[in-house]
């Protein structure tokens, strides 16, 4: 069966990308984001999934605001790294894993999570920017296969914290009931608060973040309970994006450990986290694994 082995909940803040693509890593700006990074680099690089399931939001490259599903799923086996106006970042292009993801969908809509199903999709920073802060320097391929699921979180009404919370749940069980033994990291991705525009443009809570950040691992459910015009209110107008943190937390169940987080105001005019949790096996597991044996 497949196991779940870690989650990482990080920003996607498209300047993190520009950074190391264009040589910044090391200016003073953006050098103690990227220290902040590295020890959670050094231990994802030794604990490599087969499959990353990155929860993300386009940002109208691939969806315009004519057709924005709540939740949906790429179901195909390569995804082309989308055009944002200043030509592809120079990576590679992203290997998916149909079969998972039509397991994946299929048990989610079983569970009662319509899913839209994307059959073809350009992934936008979104998506390349957390697998980036995973692995910097991937060469011509990822290290491994990714299947995306995207949630709005820009048109009104955006999906409740605690509806993302349920399906991460559901996913993590859809997950663990895959019949092939491959290993499985599950990426939120967004935030943390932020304002793009408007009067409050610039808007950085770092009370509110922080809290996010301790309660993200310790009491979800409280998070969950936070109504979207409070993330907006409290977070900002982008803000709103950390309930996709929500359903990688939901996915990793109850038994987890955190390896390292680290926080960093401003990335851009946006405050960036990271946040690495390893998905310990129950004793029921455990045991379960030993007869097996």
């Amino acid at each position: 069966m497949a196991e779940i082995t870690w989650g990482l909940a990080t920003s996607h803040v498209p300047s993190i990308g520009a950074a190391m693509d264009n040589e910044k890593t090391e200016d003073e700006l953006w050098k103690p984001l990227f220290d902040g990074y590295q020890p959670a680099r050094e231990w994802m690089a030794e604990q490599k999934p087969d499959v990353a399931i990155v929860i993300y939001n386009d940002h109208a490259n691939a969806l315009g605001l004519e057709m924005i599903p709540t939740f949906s799923i790429g179901t195909a086996e390569h995804y082309d790294v989308a055009d944002e106006g200043y030509g592809p970042r120079q990576v590679p292009n992203i290997v998916g894993d149909a079969e998972l993801s039509e397991h994946i969908l299929v048990n989610l809509v079983d569970e009662g999570f319509d899913m839209t199903v994307l059959q073809e999709l350009d992934v936008d920073h979104g998506l390349t920017v957390p697998l980036s802060v995973y692995t910097p320097n991937p060469g011509d391929a990822w290290p491994c296969r990714v299947v995306p699921m995207l949630v709005n979180v820009l048109q009104y009404p955006q999906p409740t914290a605690d509806r993302c919370l349920a399906l991460g749940e559901a996913l993590g069980r859809a997950i663990r009931s895959f019949p092939q033994d491959i290993k499985v990291a599950v990426f939120g991705t967004g935030g943390m608060s932020h304002q793009l525009s408007g009067e409050r443009a610039g808007l950085i809570n770092q009370e509110f973040d922080r809290n996010f950040l301790e309660k993200i691992e310790t009491d979800p459910e409280s998070l969950s309970q936070i109504t979207r015009a409070e993330y907006v209110e409290q977070a900002g107008s982008e803000g709103i994006e950390m309930i996709m943190w929500l359903i990688m937390r939901g996915a990793l169940g109850d038994n987890i450990r955190r390896v390292h987080d680290t926080y960093h105001v401003p990335a851009s005019n946006t405050a960036a986290a990271l946040a690495l949790f390893a998905a310990e096996k129950s004793a029921e597991e455990n045991t379960d694994a030993a007869i097996a044996q």
